[in-house]
């Protein structure tokens, strides 16, 4: 088998988790600026094994696109271009932020630890390739 892999697009900073070759496992990868996030994925690709990649879709409460989403199209068919026979899918990505800063209050992480906006993105790749893997 090969990794799954989520990204938490966002307009300067983008977290990115990967499971386990096994498909078992979701874990937190790292965090890269939005502009890096192409040439970082090429490089991950030409070392790892990825199956497929899920992005999460940033939605309003009312279901609304959030104004991140034109942003996400244009990578998504700048991604598509450099990667054609990458399967790509897209869900629903509310709340993970507000559930990673949860995670990170319940991990014991001191109120410093918790101001870091990278790991914040991280942690919600992670919890979007989770929701993934349940469906």
């Amino acid at each position: 088998m090969a990794r799954l892999l989520s990204i938490d697009f966002g307009k300067k900073r983008t977290g990115i988790a990967v499971t386990d070759d096994f498909q078992i496992i979701a874990s937190g990868l790292t965090t890269v600026d939005t502009e890096q996030l192409l040439p970082f994925l090429k490089d991950y690709f030409s070392k790892e094994n990825v199956e497929k990649v899920i992005i999460g879709e940033p939605k309003r409460l009312n279901n609304e696109p959030s104004e991140v989403v034109p942003l996400l199209n244009s990578f998504i068919e700048k991604f598509k271009q450099s990667f054609p026979t990458m399967p790509v899918e897209r869900i629903d990505e509310r709340f993970t932020s507000k559930m990673a800063f949860q995670t990170m209050i319940d991990s014991g992480l001191k109120k410093k630890q918790r101001q870091n906006k990278a790991l914040i993105d991280e942690i919600a790749a992670t919890i979007i390739l989770q929701d993934y893997m349940r469906k």
